[in-house]
């Protein structure tokens, strides 16, 4: 026989009215309880920057409403799909293969709302430009503040539909272009485009691909298996496979266009053999794709029958358009994990005073602070100036990495609470946890910082990038301006540095030197950001976040390792937290 408590547990002998109150539930409302918007100073900063005031006063009531969406439906609707996840209907009732990926109702959701309300949205764009509000400025806005709600939906929307429609419009037949047309016309943003690269031999490795190509008439026949397709459920793909006579090896890849369906409207041959059990971004349906004889249109000129050779380089200028996106993924996690992490510490008491009155939670806040808004200076910078050839790579690494740190600092400070699913900041890090992977690894970013170095010196605007940036700093940092100017002169002679080393160690080498070039990258993009607060409003937080950062990532601490030094993170620690979360 079950046996119970005698009393309720809120009625033992040693509770009391002040402890209860620390669990009281309607004192941990979290991110979900704000609007994204509007409780992001450093997000209005940034628009203040890039629009200008006009441009921000006519985006404002749009960003407020991005922000509630976010935080409010689109955040439920997540949690609610990551519980839930797509499913696969693989035969119909009379067992032929249908390959149906069944979305849950809380996806088309969600889904519907994002489509509809979208910022890329073409007649959106063109409303923004005729106000006078730059249209990249706002989508990049829109698409931070998705990312902090699900990455997953994100990628689910297909990151890759301006791939399709731009190498549609270059190679593909006329009606085929025209149907690509019909698929985008609600905007690259609709959830119908895909990329398809990945096969059992590996991800990073192209070169070994074993799809095959046949001419056929105008189109080709594709037959292969892509081992790890996301957005498996859309409707045009781009998939790399190697032409019949083509050579074996990197310069035999060509992208092909796939879609759902053939010309004559007969259901394609595409065969999908199961979904992906993942860790994370469960609200997009990867899949293990099988092409059986597929109508493919070659997506490269065509003059021997085979492609140019050049289908893998085209396609990797495309993905640094990728790298980006994926990059304001990790800062969408990294700031929802400081979201949450400054909630949570502001409601939970611990040894007689709240969490973030603690010396120990105020240090790893402020640190919180100080990495994701270095990050958000990256990332924007990139997206919003795309000319920079080494950033895609350099950005990713570093805001793809720190959406997966942040979100585990959230966890710990969430304590045990974190660590259950039922709390928000686990989700997070399990769909922060793909970042990295995505687009390729940290080793292949490296390798593709030195291959744009070697063959093309793209180290040369990319550190004279960095020196005109320290040049808007400040006055009154000279200090941090010397040391991030100095921390420039140290990069340029690794990168010479590097060049003389044997090829095995220089290999090796790489990742220390690309995390150097994000160190000062933040830095000094930082400084340009608190010398354009100075000149424009005539406040001095991001002058503190920059020396903040630059003292951790940049200054030599001695032997003492810095214990010694002032802490102006904990004497400003108010002015710091201020301007990250407005409550």
């Amino acid at each position: 026989m079950a046996s119970y408590l005698v009393e309720p547990v809120d009625r033992l002998p040693f509770g009391t009215p002040d402890k209860s109150r620390r669990y009281a539930t309607e004192r941990y409302p979290g991110a979900a309880g704000l609007n994204w918007y509007g409780s992001d100073p450093t997000l209005g900063f940034l628009l203040r920057r890039h629009l200008g005031a006009e441009g921000l006063e006519w985006a404002a009531p749009y960003l407020e409403d991005a922000g509630a969406l976010m935080a409010g439906p689109i955040s439920e609707h997540a949690e609610e799909t990551d519980r839930n996840p797509p499913r696969l209907e693989r035969y119909d009732r009379w067992g032929r293969d249908v390959s149906r990926i069944v979305m849950p109702p809380s996806f088309e959701a969600a889904r519907s709302e994002l489509v509809a309300r979208s910022f890329t949205r073409p007649e959106f764009a063109e409303e923004a430009r005729a106000a006078g509000a730059d249209p990249a400025v706002m989508a990049a806005a829109w698409h931070y503040l998705l990312y902090q709600a699900d990455i997953g939906m994100g990628c689910a929307l297909g990151t890759g539909g301006d791939m399709v429609v731009l190498m549609a419009e270059r190679f593909a037949p006329e009606d085929v272009r025209e149907r690509v047309r019909e698929i985008f016309a609600a905007g690259m943003f609709s959830g119908e485009a895909a990329q398809m690269f990945t096969e059992r031999s590996g991800g990073s490795d192209l070169g070994a691909l074993e799809t095959t190509a046949t001419p056929d008439g105008d189109a080709w026949r594709l037959n292969g298996l892509k081992w790890f397709a996301s957005n498996a459920n859309g409707s045009a793909f781009v998939v790399l496979a190697k032409p019949e006579g083509a050579a074996d090896g990197v310069r035999g890849i060509s992208p092909f266009l796939v879609l759902r369906e053939r010309r004559d409207g007969s259901r394609n041959g595409i065969r999908i053999r199961r979904l992906k059990d993942k860790l994370g971004t469960r609200s997009v349906a990867s899949a293990e794709v099988e092409f059986a004889d597929a109508e493919a249109f070659l997506l490269a000129p065509d003059p021997r029958g085979t492609g140019d050779g050049r289908g893998l380089a085209r396609m990797m200028t495309l993905t640094n358009g990728a790298r980006l996106a994926i990059a304001m993924m990790g800062l969408g996690c990294a700031r929802r994990a400081l979201v949450e992490s400054v909630c949570y510490a502001r409601s939970r008491e611990a040894f007689g005073a709240p969490l973030i009155d603690q010396p120990l939670m105020r240090r790893k806040l402020a640190e919180l602070v100080v990495e994701v808004e270095a990050a958000q200076a990256m990332v924007f910078d990139a997206t919003l100036d795309p000319g920079l050839r080494l950033a895609p790579a350099l950005v990713k690494l570093r805001a793809a990495r720190l959406g997966v740190t942040a979100a585990s600092d959230a966890i710990e400070i969430h304590g045990g609470n974190g660590y259950i699913e039922q709390w928000p900041v686990a989700r997070i890090l399990r769909d922060a946890q793909v970042n990295p992977i995505w687009e390729g690894g940290d080793n292949i970013l490296c390798l593709d910082v030195r291959r744009a170095m070697v063959k093309e010196a793209a180290h040369e605007p990319f550190l004279d990038r960095l020196a005109a940036a320290v040049d808007q700093a400040p006055p009154g940092d000279e200090a941090t301006a010397d040391l991030v100017r100095g921390r420039i002169d140290d990069l340029r002679k690794a990168i010479t540095a590097l060049s003389g080393l044997d090829p095995v160690t220089a290999e090796a080498r790489l990742f220390p030197l690309a995390r150097f070039m994000c160190d000062v990258y933040a830095a000094a993009l930082l400084l340009e950001q608190a010398g354009w607060e100075r000149r424009e409003l005539g406040t001095d937080r991001k002058a503190l976040v920059a020396r903040l950062y630059a003292d951790a990532h940049l200054a030599d601490h001695g032997p003492l390792r810095g214990i010694d030094r002032p802490a102006e993170d904990l004497d400003r620690f108010d002015d710091l937290l201020a301007g990250a979360l407005a409550l």
